[in-house]
């Protein structure tokens, strides 16, 4: 009896031991499959830290893969030319996915795409467009010369990337020359990209069991036990990256300076001086990152001026008008590149507009103040109405305002007669009859 005891109890621990066993080789197995996604940023140095540390967290947890979900207008080639190193040196398979309907992998986005595993597009998307974007500068400061040369540099960059993941360099040569663009049907058509999918589950469906080569070693992809892992941008980056918008940073850097003429205006609120220096200091950063004219931005800066001396010296509006011209000229003019880096009509008018009332606003105030009549003073009793106290014949006295003064008149003026005050004489007040 025992030793049936025994075994039965011997049998339930070896089925538990190897259901344990299983549970465990599970979960060892079982591996995660990142997913960041950019969207509709602009590449940056945000979008490239984003990207590169992720990379590295992949690889660091062995996870099955980092999907990139991307929409993006473009950005700048340093930051472009970092992400697409990072994603060619990763020791995990990076698959960019063009997402959501309606998003575009346009400029940066290209050579992103072109430079990952596996690249894939959702129905109603679009690729291309990859004319180089420079950082400090834009074809109209570079000589001819030196355009020669990025673009050939680009060329050779992008003929590179081309032959390492075997996709077709004449469409890349196309968009980078042409800004040719193309939807997610001609892609796939001229093996731009490898498939169309609908989603991340229609994605995976498709790549499963798909090879991919990954430092010259084949492996298999498979997304059997694994999860998908969302990332986003943390904290401080979506921060950053709201700063490295072209229309905060303009928004940034003149409201600083409203901040300031408020200050220098009416001193002692002390608010709107500090936040804008804080707001200046926050537009330069993304200034040090984005395509600035300096000429726009002297121009602006030269508003701010005329508007401060309008302030002081009034002039009826002729700083004023000069200032807004300077202001809307160096709005326009304020970022180089394509329109992914230009400031929206739809936030400068509104900012001139406002700039516009509030300067007639002031004028207004300081035109009423100049035709507003004297209150105190000697001046302010001209015109006023008063009571002779005696009869007036040439000389006499009145009262005004409950005051007793002398008067004098060219006219007879009777006792108790209304008298206007006609002008002031030291101390003498000369009248005539009210009404006459």
């Amino acid at each position: 009896m025992k030793n049936k005891k025994y075994n039965r109890v011997m049998k339930k621990l070896s089925v538990l031991l190897a259901f344990f066993l299983v549970i465990t080789a599970g979960l060892a197995y079982s591996q995660n499959i990142k997913v960041i996604t950019l969207k509709d940023y602009i590449i940056n140095p945000v979008s490239e830290e984003y990207i590169k540390e992720n990379i590295t967290k992949a690889e660091e947890e062995n996870s099955s893969a980092l999907i990139i979900r991307l929409n993006t207008p473009g950005g700048l080639l340093k930051s472009t030319q970092n992400i697409v190193k990072d994603i060619l040196n990763a020791r995990i398979p990076v698959i960019v996915y063009i997402w959501p309907k309606g998003a575009r992998a346009a400029s940066a986005g290209t050579f992103i795409g072109y430079a990952s595993s596996i690249l894939a597009m959702a129905p109603s998307t679009h690729i291309g467009a990859a004319h180089p974007v420079l950082g400090g500068g834009s074809w109209g400061k570079v000589s001819k010369e030196m355009q020669d040369k990025i673009m050939n540099d680009t060329l050779a960059w992008a003929e590179n990337i081309a032959e390492e993941k075997h996709r077709p360099l004449d469409f890349l040569k196309e968009a980078i020359e042409e800004s040719t663009s193309v939807t997610e049907k001609e892609a796939l058509k001229r093996k731009v990209i490898d498939l169309v999918a609908q989603d991340l589950d229609d994605l995976l469906r498709k790549i499963e069991n798909k090879k991919i080569i990954i430092a010259d070693k084949e492996i298999i992809f498979s997304s059997k036990n694994s999860q998908l892992e969302l990332t986003e941008l943390s904290g401080r980056q979506k921060f950053l990256n709201a700063l490295l918008d072209p229309n905060i940073a303009y928004l940034l850097f003149t409201l600083g300076f409203l901040g300031l003429i408020f200050e220098v205006t009416h001193p002692g609120f002390g608010f709107p001086g500090i936040a804008g220096v804080i707001c200046i200091i926050l537009a330069l950063y993304a200034f040090s990152v984005l395509p600035v004219n300096y000429a726009g931005l002297a121009l602006i800066i030269l508003a701010v001026i005329f508007f401060i001396v309008e302030a002081f010296t009034p002039t009826f509006g002729l700083f004023t008008l000069a200032g807004l011209a300077c202001f809307i000229l160096g709005s326009v003019m304020l970022f180089r590149g394509p329109e992914t880096f230009r400031v929206s009509v739809k936030v400068i008018l509104p900012l001139a507009v406002s700039i516009s009332l509030w300067s007639v606003f002031i004028l207004g105030k300081v035109l009423q103040v100049r035709l507003k009549k004297p209150q105190t003073g000697k001046e302010a009793l001209l015109g006023e109405t008063g009571l002779a106290l005696s009869d007036i014949h040439k000389e006499g006295k009145v009262s005004i305002h409950g005051e007793l003064w002398d008067a004098k008149s060219k006219e007879e003026i009777s006792q108790g007669e209304e008298v206007e005050i006609i002008d002031i004489k030291g101390l003498v007040l000369e009248v005539k009859k009210k009404g006459v």
